[in-house]
């Protein structure tokens, strides 16, 4: 055995190598060797700028999926965005997952449940319904909808038009941590035990009934409908100028807390008026951008985006965006903020040059 106390000497390549293949049978490896990107100067996720076509590249093979699949075999039938940097595992950021679904006129998505928390953003349709927790909801185009963990939820088209949403769960986050879990339901559908609308009724006023406590850092809200978000943002727009980096831009509120609307997903939504250009800006998030109105373009590191209604696209974490609208353009997006802010790690950087400051300061 070598003495610890003499002196060191520099190895040849050899040495190193003989060094190291011998660490490799006892399940030891040299720092010196990874450090450079287990404690990167930088973010440096594989996660790439990506953008999927509604209308070209999502929705026909979306609809000729609902003539190969029924909704019973497929349990949900999705198409899941892969981004191109991250080949193969079924997620659109590092931490988050994303996918389109389908539910065809008198079909039903059956009841589950599982510890991933989703967010379901509403591209087309008119009035089919979600149920979560014995509630219902109609859902129309721009309604953000809420799934907490481990909430049963189930989805059913009554209307005469297909059903499609965005969704985005915290799958993969989830199943880094090893804590996936996930069982049906007896019944197809959930029993209902509050009529629509109740949750918003009871905490979306700024009203809560009087003995209510809150279920932790989960929003108590159901629907967050589009048509009051475009009011707000509208308000705004008629009583001062954009934020340089932003436009108009709201984060979706959970009024329990006064955070983000799930501990791992937050949801966000912009104005952008027309002709505005914003300034470069990039932040630690990873964030799944869905087009609501307007047409426009982003630029996302080195590659420009255009977009239009419907369309989706990612910017990932410390990537540096700006947007321009053509005409004015709502996006709404989600991203994992929220557990960057819990960690305290959420970063940002406002302009080419500009200082880094974070939550904590």
């Amino acid at each position: 055995m070598t003495d610890s106390l003499e002196k060191p000497t520099v190895g040849s390549k050899a040495d190193m190598a003989e060094y190291y293949g011998r660490l490799q049978p006892l399940n030891l490896a040299p720092l010196w060797e990874r450090l450079h990107y287990l404690v990167p100067k930088r973010p440096n996720g594989a996660a790439a700028p990506a953008r999927w076509d509604y209308d070209k590249d999502i929705r026909p093979v979306l609809m000729e999926a609902g003539l190969l699949i029924t909704a019973d075999e497929a349990e949900r039938r999705v198409l899941l965005l892969e981004n191109p940097g991250l080949g193969g595992h079924s997620s659109a950021t590092t931490s988050l997952y994303a996918g389109v679904q389908l539910v065809r006129p008198g079909e039903v998505a059956r009841a589950h449940r599982h510890t991933q928390t989703a967010l379901r953003f509403i591209l087309e349709g008119d009035g089919a319904y979600t149920a979560v927790a014995g509630e219902r909801t109609r859902m129309y185009p721009g309604d953000l909808v809420t799934t907490p963990s481990w909430a049963v939820h189930d989805h059913g088209n009554d209307s005469a038009a297909p059903m499609v949403w965005l969704d985005v769960l915290d799958i993969p986050l989830v199943a880094f941590l090893g804590v996936g879990f996930a069982e049906g339901v007896a019944t197809e559908t959930q029993a209902t035990s509050r009529p629509i609308g109740d949750s918003d009724t009871r905490y979306a006023g700024n009203l809560v009934p009087v003995d209510w406590r809150s279920n932790g850092d989960r929003s108590p809200i159901l629907n967050y409908p589009y048509a009051r978000s475009r009011e707000t943002l509208q308000a705004l727009a008629s009583t001062g100028d954009p934020d340089p980096w932003h436009g108009f831009k709201m984060r979706y509120l959970n009024p329990a807390s006064g955070g983000h609307v799930s501990p791992t997903i937050g949801a966000f939504i912009q104005l952008l008026p027309a002709g505005l250009e914003t300034r470069p800006y990039r932040c630690t998030d990873a964030a799944i951008y869905s087009v609501v109105e307007g047409e426009g373009e982003s630029r996302i590191d080195d590659q420009l985006i255009r977009w239009k209604p419907r369309d989706i696209f990612v910017a990932p974490s410390w990537a540096a965006q700006s947007h321009r609208a053509s005409s004015d353009a709502v996006l709404f997006s989600a991203s994992d903020r929220p557990v960057h802010e819990k960690l305290g790690l959420w970063r940002e950087e406002r302009g080419a040059g500009a200082a880094a400051s974070s939550i904590s300061s």
